[in-house]
């Protein structure tokens, strides 16, 4: 019976896997046009599986093992049932194959079921929590099933009461796990999640690299959407992505403004838009809802707008504007999805097309333009921290060997504590450096993340002009947020510079022995990991490899390194202001009180903002470069020998 029962089962689900399979690939295809690289996708995405994927997988090794014996098992064995039962190739070494293909999936689906009996709160509930018994129906009736081929049991073992019952099992285990991979049921991941990693937006991210610029927008082509109003705006492969979801929740444990109890949750974000891509509201949603944001209320379709000024729409307005884009849920994403990228695609439109930035957002972007700074200071005022310093120019040397971009801190009295610091290790150096002085412009990025595209490429363009007037060998910046959109987002408007952050180059000062310091003479400290240094551009150990160089061990918070909590001061968060149950900078700082440390050593004016914006009482917050200025010994000037007057003797 089963011979004949079992590959009916096995190629209507496989028929019926490859219908839905159809329609949701052309469901994605509603969205805009993306260019990608069809066949060498699919022959790379074995490789992106099993390695870029699973190197982030393996960072929670019970999950990795898990992942390794559930995942591993059923390929190899869904493969080996089509061709053992399916077609009907009953070879005994084939049947040991599918045996232990079977008992290795079964083996993990044990370690899911472990995991859900009692899951952690960030775990999607509902249809995933029958995801154990069907992987465990399906291995377990493959198993039995298999035994007789195997030669392990006789060929009419059991009768039509246990083919029966077999018949029943592999039903139930293919509909979930081949019809529903395709139609919708938990499985779902597995092939869109395969096929988005061939076709990922950003594919720079495999073989070791990283891509963390803002896609730039083409403001001369009329026909473009300004940003992303509709499900079907985003391009087809970011709806791919979204699709791919598993749903563990780790970017909303890894989310600060999740954690603040401000309206966002990203996980539920990218569950929102499969809603609006096929259609209905987030009632049925088995995870976290936005706090404060009950679920039912809300919901949307392929063409209506994600989110409306006027009533309820698929996401509330104050969800997107909660983000930071600190980057901690692309980090922990074991799918890959790019969950800024979609916020401030839909900001773009917001602040584009509506004109609507909530709190002082539409003044900041105002002062962009009028004054080419967020705080609308007069540019003029630019060099006035360094009016004593004596500062090169590049108008006036025409070449350097560094370009010292000071950034906006040039108009906060706190900040310039930090560049005058930088200033003197530079001299203290001999470095060849040089300013732009007023020439210098905003670099454009509050602008870009507030979705004012228009701002952020017109202060761009104009920077790049400027810069094209000089020769240079290296920018620095002692801002991460100015030194990561120069290195990775004017490339794509003209301008390709070789960018470095200030911890990196006063670390190779100290390398190349360029610089004499003593030891550091205060408390112990804490290093707190600036999210655009970071998690954007990889650098965690030049900072760390300062401080060590001025005798600091840093005291590690708990949270540190590419899982470091954000200060909250990214993303123009700081200025849309969205309200929550507590503050993210006094978040960070309990992670820093944890330490015992009695300073805080950072690398970015908007961390130096922020978390000394907490109240006292708490640690001191000081700048790399400060600390490092604090420990430079000087080169003594030689003597002179006191000037006496010649004696008579002399004279005659």
């Amino acid at each position: 019976m089963l011979q004949l029962i079992l590959p009916v089962l096995l190629f209507a689900a496989l028929g019926l896997a490859v219908l839905g399979a159809a329609k949701r690939f052309f469901m994605w295809r509603r969205g805009r046009a993306s260019h990608v690289d069809w066949l060498g996708g699919l022959l790379k995405m074995p490789r992106r599986y099993l390695v870029d994927l699973h190197h982030v997988v393996e960072r929670d090794s019970y999950m990795s093992k898990t992942h390794v014996a559930t995942a591993g098992g059923f390929v190899l064995a869904a493969v080996l049932a089509i061709v053992v039962h399916g077609f009907g190739l009953h070879n005994r070494i084939l049947g040991i194959a599918l045996l232990a293909a079977t008992a290795c999936m079964f083996v993990g689906a044990l370690f899911v079921a472990a995991r859900r009996r009692n899951p952690p709160a960030r775990l999607s509930k509902g249809a995933w929590m029958r995801l154990p018994k069907s992987l465990l129906m399906f291995s377990a009736s493959f198993f039995i099933a298999t035994l007789p081929v195997a030669g392990v049991l006789p060929a009419d073992f059991g009768g039509w009461v246990l083919a029966a019952i077999l018949a029943i099992g592999v039903a139930w285990g293919v509909s979930e796990l081949f019809f529903g991979m395709t139609w919708g049921g938990p499985m779902k991941h597995a092939f869109a999640g395969a096929l988005h990693l061939a076709w990922h937006r950003r594919s720079e991210r495999f073989a070791g690299g990283r891509s963390t610029g803002l896609k730039a927008l083409d403001l001369n082509d009329p026909k473009a959407p300004l940003g992303v109003e509709k499900p079907t705006d985003f391009t087809w492969n970011q709806l791919l992505g979204f699709d791919a979801c598993v749903q563990c929740g780790k970017c909303e444990a890894m989310c600060p403004a999740f954690a603040a109890g401000q309206p966002l949750n990203p996980k539920k974000l990218i569950q929102d838009m499969v809603i609006g891509l096929a259609g209905g509201t987030d009632a049925n949603f088995a995870g976290s809802p936005y706090p404060g944001k009950p679920l039912g209320e809300h919901g949307g379709g392929p063409h209506q707008p994600i989110v409306s000024l006027q009533g309820k729409a698929l996401v509330d307005a104050d969800t997107l504007w909660s983000c930071t884009t600190c980057r901690a849920c692309v980090e922990e994403c074991p799918m890959m999805i790019e969950h800024v990228d979609a916020i401030v695609d839909m900001r773009r439109h917001l602040t584009l097309e509506k004109g609507s930035t909530p709190n002082k957002g539409a003044e900041v972007l105002e002062n962009l333009i009028a004054t080419d700074n967020p705080g609308g200071f007069a540019p003029g005022g630019r060099l006035n921290w360094a009016a004593d310093l004596n500062l090169p120019l590049m108008s006036e040397k025409g070449q350097a060997e560094v370009l010292f971009w000071v950034g906006d801190g040039a108009f906060d009295m706190r900040n310039q504590r930090t560049l005058r610091a930088f200033v003197k290790i530079l001299k203290a150096a001999n470095v060849d450096f040089a300013v732009l002085g007023l020439e210098e412009r905003d670099s454009g990025d509050v602008a870009r993340r507030l979705g004012d595209e228009a701002t952020f490429q017109q202060l761009a363009k104009r920077n790049i002009a400027t810069l094209a007037k000089y020769q240079f060998t290296t920018i620095v910046s002692c801002d991460p947020h100015s030194f990561h959109v120069l290195k990775n987002e004017y490339g794509a408007l003209g301008g390709d510079y070789q960018v470095v952050h200030h911890s990196t180059f006063i670390d190779t000062l100290m390398q190349r022995d360029l610089l004499t310091v003593g030891q550091h003479k205060g408390g112990s400290v804490t290093y707190h990991d600036p999210c655009y240094l970071g998690r954007y551009n990889g650098e965690y150990e030049a900072p760390r490899a300062v401080l060590k160089a001025i005798g600091i061990e840093v005291k590690e918070m708990a949270r540190s390194g590419f899982r470091s909590r954000c200060c909250g001061g990214g993303g123009g968060a700081p200025i849309t202001d969205i309200p929550g149950k507590q503050r993210i900078p006094d978040m960070r700082m309990e992670d820093i009180k944890e330490t015992g440390a009695e300073l805080v050593a950072v690398g970015c004016p908007q961390c130096t903002v922020m978390l000394e914006g907490v109240v006292e009482p708490r640690p001191q917050i000081k700048d790399i470069a400060e600390l490092v200025a604090e420990a430079l010994i000087e080169a003594e000037a030689p003597q002179k020998k006191p000037v006496t007057q010649p004696t008579a003797v002399e004279v005659a």
